[in-house]
């Protein structure tokens, strides 16, 4: 695809919401976004406090006359300029994702979002309307979906490799809730996740269990159909639901196990999906994430590694370094980011749309119906089935 770039001329115009100095994850999505020349960072709102934000930009490397002191203003601002924005990023706290999303696609832009990309349902299903009538791309940002052995592992199940699928296993268990965040001083700047209205209908599963969620559908193809799901609290105390577990069925009927906690002392970001097939089965760990494991029956199990130089070209083409140098989140970033920039750039200059993977509104609007669903068979104590946007 680096034909299209040439053509093109020139990266796409790229303005963040969130993401200031001090945010790790504005570091991923502005590195992943110009990694590979994709895109280019040229204005945003770096807080919401408009004094710090106008402040901020020059520090993460904008111009000040781009640094905006709020949405409303960079929007109607950067819509002035003949070298204006041509889409956003959002990386600012779980409430905001709904309004800005919606204001970025009423000026005509792109939008690459963070999970979970609204409140609820409803509003996931408006933003899913808004970009259909825009025609404008919709990306968000789960990144576990663009490591390359993740896309291997979808690929062996699309084509069958597994045969029939039998079990899913998935789990995201961290300890990022392990300590009372609850005692933390008023100024410490994550205490909005206390607050539902802020952080969500589920404050774990906001935080991971969308990501969970999200990678188990990748991988297999299939929607969650129904769920039968406990959630809860489980340090004293404490009000926010840092646990959700759930038992799964998925169209075409395979059944899976789902676990979010992040109330594990000791743990860090323990990421594992077991696919199980008439056939074999597939298991990754993020801790391993270059590595898949794929062991069929009767035959000895196997390590398929990125940069294997017997993968598919696309699947390669996901890495960038030889096998056994590490690549991470990052590098699965600028994989979206790149990806969503090939697929405007082709519709620009009236080329084929190209199918890439990525995860779309239509992904998002499922995972707010998975987790109202599991919260939904949690208060009825029965199985739920996942309502379709």
């Amino acid at each position: 695809m680096s034909g299209l770039r040439t053509r093109f001329g020139r990266p796409l115009r790229l303005g963040m919401i969130g993401g200031g100095p001090d945010s790790w994850i504005g570091r991923v999505h502005q590195g992943g976004a110009t990694l590979d020349g994709w895109w280019s960072v040229v204005a945003g709102v770096w807080s919401g406090d408009p004094e710090r934000s106008r402040l901020a930009g020059p520090s993460v490397g904008v111009d000040a006359s781009r640094s905006y002191g709020d949405v409303s203003e960079m929007l109607a601002r950067e819509r002035e300029r003949p070298d204006g924005i041509e889409a956003v990023a959002i990386m600012t706290p779980n409430d905001t994702h709904y309004p800005y999303a919606a204001a970025a696609l009423d000026a005509g832009l792109d939008v690459l979002c963070d999970k979970p990309v609204t409140h609820d349902l409803a509003q996931a299903r408006d933003l899913a309307a808004k970009v259909r009538r825009s025609g404008r791309l919709f990306a968000i940002t789960h990144g576990y979906s663009a490591y390359p052995m993740i896309r291997y592992a979808s690929r062996l199940v699309r084509e069958g490799a597994l045969g029939a699928l039998r079990l899913v296993q998935v789990e995201y268990i961290q300890a990022g809730l392990a300590a009372r965040l609850e005692d933390a001083p008023p100024s410490n700047r994550l205490r909005w996740l206390l607050d539902p209205r802020r952080s969500g209908l589920a404050q774990v599963m906001s935080a991971i269990g969308c990501h969970a969620q999200h990678l188990a559908c990748f991988v297999t193809g299939h929607a969650v159909a129904r769920v039968s799901a406990e959630a809860a609290p489980t340090v004293p105390g404490r009000r926010l639901i840092d646990h959700v577990s759930a038992l799964m069925e998925f169209d075409g009927g395979c059944y899976g196990t789902f676990t979010a906690f992040q109330a594990a002392a000791g743990s860090e970001n323990d990421i594992r999906l077991r696919v199980y097939g008439e056939r074999g089965l597939i298991d990754w760990n993020h801790r391993e994430c270059s590595y898949l494991r794929v062991a069929m029956q009767g035959e000895a199990a196997r390590v398929v590694a990125r940069g294997d130089a017997d993968l598919p070209p696309e699947i390669l083409a996901l890495g960038r370094a030889p096998r056994g140098h590490p690549e991470g989140l990052l590098q699965a970033f600028a994989n979206l980011y790149g990806e969503v920039a090939q697929e405007r750039m082709a519709i620009a200059l009236g080329d084929a749309r190209p199918a890439f993977p990525y995860p779309r509104i239509e992904d998002g609007a499922h995972s707010m119906a998975f987790i109202e669903a599991c919260l939904a068979s949690k208060a009825a104590g029965t199985w739920v089935d996942v309502e379709r946007p």
